[in-house]
């Protein structure tokens, strides 16, 4: 019979845990107490700035329990965060996890959701150095508070783009919009886990190495990742910024995957693209003189393609859509709300 939380416990899941983590052989430098104590603790280094941020997935509101394995929900969960840090510039260092769990849930599902925290964090020296655990009766959660560190005067903004700036994003946007599309359209008997666009929606890519190649190489003037959706985060950099934009749509870098999913959707790919996402590309500004060597900072650690797809402004909050005629149609910043009806 298999185990189930109700049978070993919270303390009993918690050894199980920290053996699981100590099996894994991930143990950051700079970490003086890990998990055992009231508190984990780290000594930072000197010359970086300390970076912390924070996402909770909730079961049927962030991910569709039917439609992922614990493994990649783990996954998700630690991408999600990784890609904050890596938007700042930065380098992932040390996890704090807690999970609402239920007491039917499997022992088995929580320690392949942790294989799944630290499959994304290995490849950054990173570790998880604490937690904790509750009891929930309906939807599970997984919170994670997610510190890293990022070199003093390396720090990149939203806040910092100028006028006459290049609009540089990573890849294809729109992907994981239309992959949760296609899921929550899909018959029972359809089975699209492996379609290109449903990957990257269970398992987006983050773009931290190329986020902290950005920062280093101090070309780019602002930087932020696309959790919102392209239209909403190029509006926080234009209101943070106290800048407008225009973006080309001749330009936009819309994927073969994406059109062919619109017209099965029945929706424009333009749409797609613009709209709410989780595809946790980048949106890079930089002065038109340095985007070659913004393009060669991304190059040297990756091989992900990058596109220019319009300029800063100096109408403030006013964000334009070039048509392929050369007329202009006002765009209305928006993207992922949780309070939205």
């Amino acid at each position: 019979m298999s185990e189930t939380l109700a049978s070993i416990g919270e303390f009993g899941l918690i050894h199980r845990i920290h053996k699981l983590l100590q099996k894994e052989k991930v143990h950051s430098p700079g970490v003086t107490v890990g998990i055992g104590d009231d508190t984990a603790s780290f000594q930072p280094r000197a010359g970086y700035e300390v970076l912390v941020t924070c996402d909770c997935l909730v079961e049927g509101r962030h991910y569709l329990p039917e439609h992922i394995t614990p493994l990649d929900l783990g996954r998700r969960a630690m991408i999600v965060n990784i890609s904050d840090i890596g938007a700042m510039g930065g380098q992932p260092l040390y996890a704090i996890i807690s999970l609402g769990l239920r007491a039917d849930t499997l022992v088995t599902d929580v320690e392949t959701m942790y294989r799944g925290f630290t499959f994304e964090l290995k490849p950054f020296n990173a570790s998880i150095i604490g937690g904790n655990i509750t009891k929930m009766e309906d939807a599970i959660f997984i919170n994670i508070t997610l510190i890293g560190e990022v070199e003093q005067g390396k720090l990149m903004l939203r806040s910092t783009a100028n006028p006459g700036d290049v609009i540089l994003v990573t890849e294809y946007l729109g992907q994981a919009a239309a992959g949760l599309e296609l899921l929550s359209r899909a018959q029972a008997t359809e089975d699209l886990h492996k379609h290109p666009l449903v990957r990257s929606y269970i398992t987006p890519s983050h773009r931290a190495r190329e986020g902290q190649a950005i920062a280093r190489s101090g070309y780019a003037t602002a930087l932020i990742d696309t959790s919102d959706g392209f239209l909403g985060d190029l509006g926080h950099i234009c209101q943070e910024s106290n800048v407008g934009a225009v973006v080309i749509q001749e330009k936009l870098p819309i994927s073969e995957d994406l059109r062919q999913a619109a017209i099965e959707l029945s929706q424009d790919p333009l749409e797609l693209f613009l709209k709410d996402s989780d595809d946790y590309e980048l949106i890079i500004t930089c002065s038109p003189d340095n985007e070659a060597k913004v393009r060669s900072a991304i190059a040297s650690v990756s091989d992900v393609s990058v596109s220019e797809v319009g300029r800063i402004t100096d109408a403030t909050g006013d964000i334009q859509l070039m048509l392929p005629d050369g007329s202009h149609r006002r765009l209305i910043p928006s993207g992922w709300d949780h309070f939205a009806t």
